[in-house]
């Protein structure tokens, strides 16, 4: 076939296209056949401006040898070729050359960053916080508290393998591209064919490429007949792409019709393949969760290292020996670390996990259920998460007089086998779309299938009457160019096709003539791949949760605008010239955000792109402060998904997509991910709630004892001793802790609601809080702590008010125990609501846990296991009466009440004087979702309804004035 009389689409919409990449992207010379790269799209708009009436010059089968028209190399899709590899001759290469290029360029096969399992296991030993619990089991070592000792040592052991454990359920996404790699190959060296390891391929080459094989390389097509190839998996591309001699075939997609020899091109991480590996690689930083527990770690290790220094170098001063000083401060360190902030954080996600799976979203990285409660915007792929990924029959409109939608339809069908199995999308489109059996009557004489040169099938067939007719279906513009009647219907033809073209919709032409006349048009056949029924709603459901969804999908841009124009997306649809250039391997400039973040923000998606710049879109999201997410299910999505906060994997996605997403869907859509975000808003106001609980705790620890070292002195009061200063032993602190955190827990299955915009770690409104829950904490234990010491006096409270009277130090310490035990749990009822507590009840669960931790403390003051005799043969520690227990409770309930009315008080302080953006931040997103919802819209039309009444009363008043001046004028 001459390439002048090549006839190409109009508009290329009814043959998916190849998407033009932008030049900078990668270079790609001349072949040595002269031959250059040229996107379909691009070989479709060049012959636009043929005539119709230029039929092929083909006998039905198609030419020995395809050429692709000559065009400038301006858009081309373009990759980094070395051309002095490339002039390999018919009998491929010699073995010795084939070795010398395997030790030059290497296996093809990706490279993978491992990390040793000991060194994972390490890292969880060596952090901030296990070294803080390190340090204090040194120096409960040093002085010989082995009970203590061992007790830090093995809640150490605790927190460091259940953090390795999780870490060793992560997926390798790297590992899973690399086993996706086809393992075999058939290759020509020494005028052989043989099949090899694909491993062993090296570029120059020469591989056959056959219908259902993989491409196992980058390869260059040779001379030939065009193939179709599949690479939906890498570009996102609905339909196979024909791709004519010249053409670059990625690895890893399929050869779905012909068969050709190729050239390898480029192999391993050389390869587009290869470089989204490299692109997923460079993603290697310490999750979003991870950093907010250092800073909360890094906040209480400041505090504590001030207090402990402070009081340390107080009781030296005061003579105390530096063993007991010693003692003390680990008291103080053991108080300010977190011990099982991790631990319970860990524990809440996996338990919210399972929730999740239950939605049928699977959980790969537990961290990611944090992250996904903060989304701000969601990045969405289109084919198969916003569509069906799947062609559906849209409009038939029939051309011949008397011609009916079914007459159009049972003519498409007929030219097919619909006695067969359909071979291609598009029969498989017609043939679901009607009656196989009145299509029995007709017989089938001859049958030419479609070639991607002819863009066309034919068949002659005998009618139920006897006559004898042929059909054509096939490209809008081939087909017309057979038929009797284009003149006729030319202009009306067109304008149909160019409006489906604009609208992103394909078109299927259909033709009929009976002998010995010519062919019909009868009509067209359009199709779409639509969206999912309950897309729209869905992404309805994301707005008014507060965040923002945006298309980016390979796609052509038509076909982009027209499914976000259905959705209610908008159509503001970008194309990938207007970001910049990136290679992978290289650093991310840090500006993306600033240069081109407003304008990411701005548009509702981006077509025709590439991995590289879902990557891109991505980072500069992240830059601008957004918390991404990113749905796909391709190889091409790999990159971006492993770089999103949360990468998204949806149902039938690739290996490579699974392994590099965080949330794996196992139903199809978007409406599980909306399901999904409220689900983790819940996970995420229990991780708070006990965030906010352990820092108040912890700060209630720190202040009491520092502030009990430096105003409070036993000896000074009457009747309990001489020691220096009030202090616990550790044994009872890390009793409260297993104890609390223990049965805290249960926080996990706590009645919550899930906030209706995106959660963030707002650590300066975190902090303020949990400090002011611990201020209020610490002042009703240092006044029960005087009033304890007190007892002997006879004009004390206690005495003259409550009857209380001569307790002994032993008894003093185990009732602040039993004190800052109670306080610390009723602490978690304050923290989880920041109206009063009642205002939402709390689980069963945490209720019974509640009740069963309080209990065992006071049960535990009562009878206190743990004492210790000291030099002077008294016990250090020992248990409380029932009243006292009784005078207790009842004190930390009437403080529990105060406390939470001080919170009420400052929540609403914060939000008033709009302290780190509480207020503003609420205010965005409430404005963000109204500006998305319906009623925007419906209001945004309106406006414009009405402008455009006002715009035309003016003309029609322009027109009068006008008018009345031309009469005025002709009397």
């Amino acid at each position: 076939v001459r390439p002048e009389n090549r006839i190409a689409p109009r508009t290329a919409i009814w043959k998916h296209t190849i998407p033009a990449r932008p030049v900078a992207m990668f270079k790609q010379p001349p072949s040595s056949n002269g031959i250059e790269g040229i996107s379909l799209l691009q070989r479709a708009n060049k012959q636009a401006n043929q005539p119709y009436d230029q039929v092929p010059a083909s006998d039905g089968a198609g030419s020995a040898r395809a050429q692709k028209p000559d065009d400038d190399d301006e858009d081309n899709i373009q990759v980094d070729i070395d051309e002095s590899l490339m002039n390999t001759g018919e009998d491929g290469l010699e073995t010795s050359e084939a070795l010398g290029r395997l030790d030059r360029f290497g296996r093809n096969e990706l490279e993978e960053k491992t990390k040793s399992k000991l060194k994972v296991f390490i890292g969880h030993f060596t952090g901030p916080m296990p070294c803080m619990i390190w340090a204090a089991i040194l120096i409960e070592a040093i002085i010989g508290d082995w009970a203590n000792f061992w007790v830090l040592l093995f809640l150490q052991c605790l927190n460091g393998s259940v953090g390795f454990y999780e870490d060793s359920k992560a997926g390798d996404a790297v590992a899973a591209l690399k086993a996706s790699l086809k393992p075999e190959a058939f290759v020509k060296r020494n005028g052989r064919w043989a099949k090899i390891h694909a491993g062993e391929l090296v570029p120059g080459d020469r591989v056959a490429l056959n219908a259902g094989g993989a491409v196992p390389a980058d390869c260059r097509i040779c001379a030939g007949m065009p193939v179709e190839i599949d690479q939906a998996a890498l570009t996102g591309e609905s339909l196979p792409v024909t791709m004519y001699p010249g053409d670059v075939a990625k690895m890893g997609s399929t050869v779905t019709r012909g068969e050709i020899d190729a050239i390898v091109a480029c192999t391993g991480s050389n390869t587009f393949f290869g470089k989204t590996a490299a692109m997923i690689q460079s993603v290697d930083e310490m999750g979003n969760f991870q950093k907010v527990l250092l800073k909360i770690t890094y906040f209480l290790l400041i505090i504590s290292s001030v207090l402990v220094l402070i009081a340390m170098g107080y009781l030296i001063a005061m003579g105390e020996e530096f063993l007991r000083s010693l003692a003390f401060g680990v008291v103080l360190l053991v108080a300010s670390i977190p011990i099982a902030m991790q631990v319970v954080c860990t524990t809440t996600m996996a338990l919210g996990s399972r929730k999740l799976a239950d939605q049928k979203a699977i959980v790969a990285r537990l961290s990611s259920i944090e992250q996904m409660a903060s989304m701000t915007i969601l990045c969405s792929d289109k084919t198969g998460t916003l569509t069906l990924n799947k062609m559906v029959l849209q409009d038939v409109l029939p051309y011949q007089t008397g011609a009916t939608e079914n007459d159009c339809l049972q003519c498409a069908a007929l030219a097919a086998k619909w006695k067969e199995p359909a071979k291609d999308a598009l029969d498989t489109l017609v043939l679901n779309a009607v009656d196989r059996g009145p299509l029995d009557a007709f017989e089938q004489l001859e049958y030419t299938p479609f070639d991607p040169v002819r863009k066309r099938t034919e068949a002659k067939l005998r009618s139920p009457d006897g006559r004898v007719f042929n059909v054509m279906k096939g490209a809008p513009n081939i087909v017309l160019a057979y038929c009797e009647n284009k003149e006729d219907i030319r202009a009306e033809f067109e304008e149909s096709v160019q409006n489906f073209a604009e609208r992103g919709i394909r078109a299927l032409a259909v033709a009929r003539g009976f002998e010995p006349g010519g062919l019909v048009m009868v009509g067209l056949l359009t199709f779409l791949d639509p969206p999912r029924p309950d897309t729209k709603r869905t992404i309805e459901r994301a707005i008014e949760q507060g965040i923002a969804v945006k298309m980016i999908t390979g796609d052509h841009v038509a076909i982009a605008k027209e499914t976000s124009r259905t959705l209610g997306m908008g159509d503001n649809i970008l194309l990938p010239t207007e970001l910049p250039n990136y290679e992978a391997n290289t650093d991310l400039p840090k500006t993306l955000g600033d240069d081109y973040g407003e304008m990411i923000e701005d548009c509702d998606g981006f077509a025709q792109v590439f991995p590289e710049h879902k990557f891109l879109i991505v980072e500069a999201l992240r830059q601008k402060g957004y918390s991404c997410g990113m749905t796909g299910d391709g190889v091409n999505d790999a990159p971006a998904l492993k770089r999103a906060d949360v990468g998204i994997a949806v149902q039938g996605a690739t290996d490579a997509a699974r392994a590099a997403a965080d949330l794996i869907l196992t139903a199809p859509g978007l409406s599980v991910i909306v399901d999904a975000i409220i689900i983790s808003r819940c996970i995420f106001q229990r991780m708070k709630n006990y965030v906010i609980y352990r820092v108040a705790c912890t700060i209630q620890l720190l202040a009491f004892f520092f502030l009990a070292v430096l105003t409070i002195h036993p000896k000074d009061y009457e009747g309990v001793g001489d020691s220096t200063f009030f202090n616990l032993p550790v044994v009872a602190l890390v009793v409260i802790t297993i104890l609390n955190d223990g049965t805290i827990i249960s926080i996990a299955y706590d009645h919550v609601e899930p906030s209706p915009r995106p959660e963030r770690w707002n650590l300066p409104i975190l902090f303020a809080v949990a400090t002011w829950l611990g201020v209020v904490a610490v002042a009703s234990s240092m006044l029960l702590l005087h009033l304890a010491l007190s007892s002997h006096d006879p004009d004390s409270l206690f005495q003259t008010t409550f009857g209380i009277k001569d307790l002994s130090m032993p008894h003093v310490k185990c009732m602040v125990y039993l004190k800052i035990s109670l306080s610390d749990f009723f602490t978690v009822f304050t923290a989880r609501t920041q109206g009063f507590f009642w205002e939402r009840a709390p689980g069963g669960l945490l209720m019974a846990c509640a009740v069963l931790a309080t209990v065992s403390s006071t049960l535990l003051s009562l009878n206190w296991p743990f004492g210790e005799v000291q030099d002077d043969g008294s016990m250090n520690m020992s248990g409380i009466d029932s009243g006292l227990a009784v005078f207790t409770w009842v004190y930390c309930l009437i403080w529990f009440f105060i406390q939470d009315c001080m919170k009420v008080v400052l929540y609403k302080l914060l939000y008033q004087f709009d302290v780190s953006g509480l207020r503003t931040e609420s205010e965005k997103c409430a404005e963000r979702a109204f500006e998305k919802s319906p009623e925007s819209r419906i209001g945004k039309v309106e406006e414009e309804l009405s402008k455009m009444k006002q715009v035309m009363a003016a003309m029609a008043q322009s027109n009068f004035k006008a008018v009345k001046l031309a009469a005025n004028s002709a009397m």
